[in-house]
């Protein structure tokens, strides 16, 4: 099964309302970047200055699932409180962990805090052995497919889909999330190469028409499947 989400990186709640009610016509999920200034390098909702959040609800979201990827240092306190404001799926990143059982220990709490579904974000230079050990406490994994995080409009990187092919070579059982760059000319690849889920921004957003352009994303995936 394809899914596509719509990202946005919000600057404040009200960005974040607005961003929610451009695609509540075409989809049922939001996909929530959240940078700290720290792991990635600009400071974005709920942040309200560099590695320090405010208390926050998911109320300018409300009808939409919310997908949160924490782009942040240590991310367990903001991954539990993102569960219990409703999010329906966390995902941090196993270079943002100590070690593996801090990630666990996360992963574990963000369930515990009512996530349905929990995992993990890799960057597009980290070995498959950092996260090796975490996969099987993952529902799904999210592979970055630019060199850059934190920042909307970063140049799709063409060596994606062969890493995407033997991330799921290696791991066949795990859902593919893939995250960066994803747009018309370059979603078949990601799919043929084990992708089903991917997290776009600028392809959707920036589009003249953001229905037309998911439904043509869409469109592409499943028939690449």
């Amino acid at each position: 099964m394809i899914e596509i989400i719509p990202t946005y990186v919000p600057r404040d709640e009200e960005d974040l309302a607005a961003g929610a009610e451009r695609i509540r016509s075409f989809t049922t999920a939001i996909h929530i970047d959240v940078d700290d200034g720290l792991f990635a390098p600009h400071i974005t909702w709920p942040y309200v200055k560099q590695g320090e959040f405010r208390a926050f609800g998911l109320g300018a979201v409300r009808g939409l699932s919310a997908d949160v990827h924490l782009m942040i240092e240590e991310p367990r306190e903001l991954g539990i409180a993102f569960a219990h404001a409703g999010a329906v799926r966390i995902m941090g990143h196993a270079e943002a962990f100590a070690d593996t059982n801090e990630a666990h220990g996360a992963l574990n709490a963000w369930r515990q805090a009512g996530a349905k579904e929990v995992g993990l974000g890799l960057l597009l230079p980290t070995p498959f052995e950092v996260i090796a050990p975490l996969v099987p406490a993952c529902d799904v994994v999210h592979l970055m497919s630019i060199a850059t995080i934190g920042t909307q409009g970063i140049p799709y990187d063409p060596s994606a889909p062969a890493r995407i092919a033997q991330f799921h070579m290696q791991f066949p059982e795990v859902k593919i999330s893939v995250d960066g760059g994803v747009a018309e000319s370059n979603i078949a690849d990601l799919v043929r190469a084990g992708a089903t889920r991917f997290g776009i921004g600028s392809a959707i957003s920036k589009a003249p028409d953001p229905k037309a352009a998911y439904e043509k994303l869409m469109q592409i995936a499943k028939q690449a499947l």
